[in-house]
């Protein structure tokens, strides 16, 4: 399947650089992916959470404005809520890929359906910080640090991954299918230790009979960052999913710029990095929802 996009305006361009100025700007101090712990970036009217590319690109508005909501909606949706967006405020330009059919001749004349193209599209969003007229939804009560703990510990156990609490350096191991970590009174904070847990959670989605994730052909040595990338991602994804207040992007100056190398030389990157992190956080998801009924039901 081909993508393409209109020659006017190349949105793989312009997004991915919004993304590099975020990453430029977490050299000089940590970044916060995810700001208030209510969960992902959602839809105020349909209730729906965002994904992919669209998950960085609100909570970098939500970080660089220092809005409180993580509901967004069009200005028509806004609209057709009673509410109004404020004079001058400006919106963030998100994207959604529809499939088109081209259609060509054969060699008898006919039409005959050949290809589908990806077509990349932008859409314009609002935080609620932003409108007025309509009430804030009332945030939900947020979980405390205990359950916060308990939550995570529930997507750990029941994802069914092996996890060693020894030694001084967490990682995943795939030819024992194992992950690795400190002890966890060795970490600075209870939510660090499962930020980290859930980081080598993610590698762990990418094995060759789960997700099968593979760069090496197309990032050649920078494929490892690029895996780094995805985890970092994936385990923001999973800590919005479960109520953490916050993930921070690594202040480590070699991650930010090996992925500031590879963003710079491919301009589709961050999408595909955004995309395998939203993947390997609903296979988590459901593979832990999963066990969890097969459990109950025994």
């Amino acid at each position: 399947m081909k993508t393409i996009t209109t020659p006017k305006k190349d949105m793989y361009a312009q997004i991915t650089e919004e993304i590099i100025a975020m990453l430029e700007s977490g050299k000089k101090s940590n970044i916060t992916w995810v700001r208030t712990g209510n969960g992902l970036p959602r839809n105020q009217k349909t209730g729906a959470a965002y994904q992919g590319v669209n998950v960085l690109l609100l909570w970098a508005s939500a970080m660089t404005h220092g809005y409180s909501s993580d509901c967004w909606l069009t200005y028509k949706q806004a609209a057709e809520m009673g509410g109004q967006v404020r004079k001058g405020e400006k919106s963030v330009t998100c994207v959604f890929f529809k499939t088109l059919e081209r259609e060509s001749e054969n060699e008898g004349g006919s039409t005959e359906k050949t290809d589908c193209i990806r077509v990349i599209k932008p859409f314009w969003l609002f935080n609620l910080d932003q409108i007025d007229g309509i009430d804030k939804p009332q945030t939900t009560t947020q979980l405390n640090e205990f359950q916060q703990i308990d939550a995570a510990e529930n997507v750990l156990i029941h994802s069914g991954v092996v996890i060693r609490e020894q030694g001084d350096k967490a990682f995943y191991r795939p030819s024992t299918d194992e992950i690795y970590l400190p002890e966890r009174n060795r970490f600075a904070s209870e939510i660090e230790f499962y930020s980290v847990a859930l980081h080598e959670l993610t590698h762990w989605t990418g094995a060759k009979h789960r997700l099968a994730r593979d760069f090496a052909s197309r990032f050649g040595t920078e494929s490892y960052a690029f895996e780094e990338l995805i985890a970092e991602l994936g385990s923001a994804f999973l800590n919005a999913e479960l109520g953490f207040a916050a993930s921070m992007l690594p202040n480590h100056a070699g991650y930010i710029d090996s992925w500031l190398k590879v963003l710079k030389s491919d301009k589709r990157a961050i999408f595909t990095a955004a995309n395998q992190a939203s993947k390997a956080h609903r296979y988590i998801m459901d593979l832990v929802e999963g066990n969890q009924s097969e459990q109950k039901a025994a």
